[in-house]
């Protein structure tokens, strides 16, 4: 629904400046100088950056989102806000998750990002009655009480301390709160600097990490993210300059609640190793370790399991 949504956008927009627009976007989100303006500046920035960045953001929320719902089974969103929404994708992402309609507000700065969001939205009954509302991302931030507050690739673009304001303004506002940031060394700090103040602030994690203890990753050796399969529609590869129907869009996350959760048992964190015989699993484990896994064909079921599991999946799968 989201690629019908997106198709005919650059229709009228010349290729160059499009690809000109793309070019200086990917500068400033794989930066790492946060701004005090916005990145997206005008109609043409805003049909770039969806062409090029709503597929690939809403596939890396949709999944945080999916590890998020299976810790707090049967729990749906009544209301949900998207700070630093953009043209929407996150709300895109809950309305995949979760059926149904309930109050959506998506605070961005820039008008463009929120004015193209609403045009796009229109084509989603869920999402219709969206408000989009232009609001100072940072320090001076309130929002309103809510169930759901997400924060998808927005952090990278503040100082600390706006960062720092943004995630305490979620957690006083909402029961669950889910960062998603670039699959980065500096993505994930941004993410643990997140998880650090919700714990704080009295909420438990629910993915993807099967603790709400501190990350047992050394800072500076390594850095915890996941990937995403993205599918690239004509649109997507004009404006990319790919020839892959798909790319995999790195991300790191942190999911957490004031709800009760049921973790998952442990997380397979990088991608599996099949070899001959046997699969290794790295997983992060519920003892606040990081550990390696080698299951053979002698664990029978379990090891048919491990040689589906996927790159951020619960470890064992669930039945």
């Amino acid at each position: 629904m989201l690629r019908a949504a997106l198709a005919g956008l650059l229709d009228g927009l010349p290729a160059r400046q499009a690809a000109a627009a793309v070019e200086r976007l990917i500068a400033n989100y794989r930066g790492s100088t946060p701004t005090d303006a916005p990145i997206l500046r005008d109609r043409a920035d805003v049909a770039a950056y969806a062409a090029y960045r709503m597929p690939a953001t809403f596939e890396a929320v949709r999944s945080a989102l999916e590890a998020f719902a299976a810790a707090v089974p049967g729990w749906v969103p009544a209301g949900h806000v998207d700070v630093g929404g953009g043209t929407g994708a996150a709300t895109w992402a809950v309305a995949a998750t979760w059926e149904g309609t309930r109050p959506v507000t998506v605070l961005d700065w820039a008008e463009p990002a929120l004015a193209l969001g609403r045009e796009l939205a229109a084509a989603h009954p869920a999402l219709r009655d969206v408000h989009w509302q232009r609001a100072r991302i940072g320090a001076a931030l309130t929002l309103e009480p809510t169930d759901l507050v997400t924060v998808s690739y927005v952090l990278n673009e503040l100082t600390e301390a706006d960062r720092a304001a943004v995630v305490d303004a979620a957690a006083t506002a909402a029961q669950a709160v889910v960062v998603v940031e670039a699959g980065t060394p500096a993505g994930y700090a941004r993410v643990i600097e997140a998880r650090d103040r919700l714990i704080a602030a009295g909420f438990h994690i629910a993915a993807p990490c099967p603790h709400s203890a501190a990350c047992p990753i050394v800072p500076g050796t390594d850095w915890c993210h996941f990937s995403a399969r993205v599918s690239r529609s004509s649109l997507h590869r004009q404006v990319k300059g790919g020839s892959l129907a798909y790319e995999d869009e790195k991300f790191s996350y942190v999911a957490a609640t004031r709800l009760p959760v049921t973790p998952a048992p442990a997380r397979v964190v990088r991608r599996p190793q099949i070899r001959k015989g046997q699969v290794l699993l790295d997983l992060c484990e519920p003892d606040e370790q990081l550990r390696r896994r080698t299951i053979t064909k002698r664990h029978g079921d379990l090891y048919k399991a491990a040689r589906d599991a996927a790159w951020g999946a619960p470890w064992p799968r669930p039945e």
